[in-house]
C-alpha cells in the first residue's frame, strides 16, 4: 500500500505539507487539506471501478498515516486534530439520528424492533461477555467490547439495500427495525459509558455514588432539554425563519447541536448524547426537513473524515504482523452475527432467503463500534495491539458488507435448492386471522391499502365482489377490521401469506403499491401456485413495468405514464379558450 500511495500523495501534497511546515499552519488545517484532496482522488478511482467508497476512505487514512506524508506534523498535533474531527463527525451523526428518529416507525415496527432487536443485541453480546466471565479480560472491557461488536452499520446496509433496489423488502424492514433498537440501546449505553470508563481508570470510587450522581445529572439534562424543546427552540427557529436568511438558519441549527452537546458535556455526559437530544428536540418541528437539508451535507463531510480518521489510527507496523488475526476475527464476527440474526429473523417469520439477507446486512460492525473502540482504547481497557486488531477488523467488516449483501441473494437461492425452504417457519399472521378467510372463494386479493388500494376496494365492492386486503400497516388493519373488511396483517413476499389468502380460489390479485421489488417476489409465488389467476401490478418506472410483465403480470399500471396522460389532458383543457368552466373540467379529468 505504501509503494502505491506514497508517490501520488507525495507529489500532490508536497506543497501543502511544505506550506504547513514553513508557515506554522495549525495541524487541523494541514491535516484537513491533505485528507480532503486524497479522498477526492481515491473516490474518483473507486467510482470508476464501481466499488464501495467506504473502503476508499479507510485506505486513504491508512495510506496517509503510514506513507510519510504527515511526517512534517507532530504526532501530538495529528492525534489532537484527528480526535477533534472524529468527535465533530459523531456529534453530527447523533444530531441527524435524533432528527430522523420516528416514533411512528417505532410503532409500526415495534415487534421486529423490540423482539428482533432485543434478541439480536443479547445474543451477539453473549460471546464477548463470556470472556469477562472467564477472566480473560476485565468486566469493563468485556461490556464495551460486547456492545461495540453487537452494533451494526445501518448506514452501509441501508445504502446497499437502496443500491440493490430492495429498500422495501422484508429484509430491509428487519434491518431498519433492528437499527431502531440499536439506536435506542446505544443512547442509553452512552449515558453510562463515562462512568464505565472512568470507573475502570480510577477504580476507587463507590459504584452506588457514581450511579446516583449520573442519574441526577441525566435527569437535570433531560429537564433542561424538555424546557428548551417546549419553550425556547421553537420560538428561536420561528424568529430565525422569519428573517429568511439561509446562513443564519444553518448557523442556528449547528449552534443548537453544539450548544446542547456542550451542556451535556458540562454535566459529565457525552457530547454524542447531547447532540442526539438536540436533534430529538427539533424532530417534531415544522422545520425538520429544512434542518435535515442544511445539516446532511455537513454530516456526510465529517463522517467521511471520521472514516478516514479511523484509517489514520492504523499502524501498519503493528497491524501487518497480525493480518491473520484481523482476517480471522473479521470472518468470525460476520459469520457469527449472520447465523444469530438469521435465526432470529426466521423465528419472527421471515422467509429463508429474506432472513439470510437480513442477517448478512447486520453482520458487520458499525460506526458506533469504531467510536466505542476508540474511547475504550483511550482509557487503556486493552493493549495497543488489540486496539489495532479491533479497529482493522471493524473497518474491514464494514468495507466488505456491500459485496457480502450482493452475494446473499444467489446464496439464498442455492440453499433453498438444497432444501432450506422445507424447514419449518413461523406463522406470519395470528391464528384468528386464518379462520376469518378460511372459507373465502371468488374473492379479489388486494395487496396494500393506500389511496390506490382503497379506490380499487370500493370499486370492487360496488360490483359485488368480495375482497381480501393484505397489508403491513397495523393502524390500517385495525381500521379495516372495525368496518368488517376481511384483512390479513401479512407480507405479500411470504409464501405462507398466499396459503392463508386462498390464492387458488381467488378471481383477481392486485398489487397497489409501487415497490416493484416486493411485487416481483410476490408475483413469482403467485404465478408458481396459480398461473391462471389474473394479476394487476403497479410500477413507478418504465423498467419496472417491463420487468413485471416478464414475470407474468397481466396488467401493469405505469405511474409516470398515467400521470403524463392526466397532465396532458389537464393542460389541453386549461389552454382551450372555449368553454366556461375549464378548471372544473380539468379537475374532473385528473384521476
Amino acid at each position: 500500500m505504501k509503494s502505491v500511495m506514497e508517490p501520488v500523495a507525495g507529489v500532490i501534497l508536497l506543497g501543502v505539507q511544505g506550506a504547513g511546515d514553513a508557515h506554522g499552519l495549525p495541524p487541523l488545517f494541514s491535516l484537513l487539506a491533505i485528507m480532503l484532496i486524497s479522498v477526492v482522488l481515491v473516490s474518483l478511482l473507486l467510482l470508476r471501478l464501481q466499488q464501495s467508497l467506504l473502503i476508499g476512505y479507510f485506505i486513504c487514512g491508512v495510506a496517509l498515516a503510514n506513507s510519510g506524508v504527515l511526517g512534517g506534523m507532530s504526532s501530538t498535533g495529528v492525534e489532537a486534530a484527528v480526535a477533534q474531527m472524529s468527535e465533530f463527525g459523531v456529534m453530527l451523526l447523533m444530531f441527524t439520528l435524533g432528527l430522523e428518529f420516528s416514533l411512528s416507525d417505532l410503532k409500526y415496527l415495534r415487534r421486529l424492533a423490540f423482539t428482533g432487536g432485543g434478541w439480536q443485541m443479547g445474543l451477539c453480546m453473549v460471546p464477548w461477555l463470556l470472556l469477562g466471565a472467564l477472566g480473560m479480560i476485565s468486566w469493563p472491557a468485556a461490556i464495551v467490547l460486547s456492545v461495540a461488536l453487537a452494533m451494526s452499520s445501518t448506514a452501509v446496509s441501508v445504502k446497499s439495500f437502496q443500491d440493490m433496489e430492495m429498500a422495501g423488502t422484508p429484509s430491509a424492514r428487519m434491518a431498519l427495525a433492528v437499527a431502531i433498537f440499536q439506536d435506542l440501546f446505544i443512547i442509553v449505553f452512552l449515558l453510562f459509558l463515562p462512568l464505565l470508563l472512568n470507573g475502570s481508570a480510577a477504580g476507587g470510587e463507590p459504584l452506588a455514588g457514581s450511579v446516583l450522581g449520573l442519574l441526577w445529572r441525566g435527569l437535570a439534562f433531560v429537564a433542561l432539554s424538555l424546557v428548551l424543546a417546549r419553550y425556547v427552540i421553537p420560538r428561536l427557529l420561528h424568529a430565525v425563519a422569519l428573517t429568511r436568511n439561509r446562513e443564519l438558519f444553518t448557523l442556528t441549527v449547528v449552534g443548537l447541536c453544539i450548544g446542547l452537546a456542550f451542556c451535556g458535556a458540562m454535566l459529565g455526559l457525552s457530547l454524542a448524547l447531547g447532540a442526539f437530544v438536540a436533534g430529538l428536540a427539533v424532530s417534531e418541528s415544522i422545520y425538520k426537513h429544512r434542518i435535515l437539508a442544511d445539516v446532511m451535507p455537513l454530516k456526510d463531510l465529517f463522517l467521511t473524515l471520521f472514516f478516514v480518521s479511523v484509517g489514520l489510527m492504523i499502524d501498519l507496523k503493528v497491524a501487518l504482523p497480525a493480518w491473520k488475526m484481523i482476517l480471522g476475527s473479521t470472518l468470525g464476527l460476520m459469520v457469527l452475527k449472520t447465523a444469530l440474526i438469521t435465526a432470529v429473523a426466521r423465528r419472527l417469520g421471515l422467509a429463508p432467503k429474506s432472513a439470510l439477507l437480513a442477517g448478512i446486512s447486520l453482520s458487520s460492525a458499525g460506526e458506533f463500534s469504531l467510536v466505542l473502540v476508540q474511547k475504550a482504547g483511550g482509557s487503556r481497557l486493552w493493549s495497543s495491539e488489540f486496539q489495532q486488531t479491533l479497529l482493522a477488523s471493524a473497518a474491514l467488516s464494514m468495507a466488505v458488507l456491500p459485496a457480502a449483501m450482493r452475494a446473499a441473494v444467489p446464496l439464498g437461492s442455492w440453499l433453498e435448492k438444497l432444501g432450506w425452504r422445507k424447514a419449518s417457519t413461523a406463522a406470519v399472521v395470528e391464528p384468528v386471522l386464518r379462520k376469518r378467510v378460511s372459507a373465502m372463494e371468488g374473492h379479489a386479493i388486494i395487496c396494500g391499502c393506500g389511496p390506490v388500494g382503497q379506490k380499487l376496494n370500493e370499486a370492487l365492492h360496488d360490483q359485488g365482489i368480495t375482497t381480501l386486503i393484505v397489508d403491513l400497516n397495523a393502524d390500517t388493519i385495525r381500521r379495516l377490521q372495525k368496518s368488517g373488511q376481511p384483512v390479513l396483517f401479512a407480507d405479500a413476499a411470504h409464501s405462507e401469506t398466499w396459503d392463508l389468502a386462498r390464492l387458488e380460489k381467488a378471481r383477481l390479485v392486485a398489487f397497489t403499491f409501487p415497490d416493484a421489488t416486493v411485487t416481483a417476489t410476490a408475483l413469482e409465488i403467485v404465478r408458481e401456485r396459480a398461473p391462471e389467476v389474473p394479476v394487476i401490478a403497479r410500477a413507478r418506472f418504465g423498467s419496472d413495468q417491463k420487468r413485471l410483465r416478464l414475470l407474468g403480470a397481466d396488467v401493469v399500471v405505469h405511474d409516470e405514464e398515467q400521470t403524463s396522460k392526466a397532465a396532458v389532458a389537464s393542460a389541453v383543457l386549461l389552454c382551450n379558450p372555449e368553454g366556461t368552466d375549464l378548471k372544473a373540467a380539468a379537475k374532473e379529468s385528473t384521476p
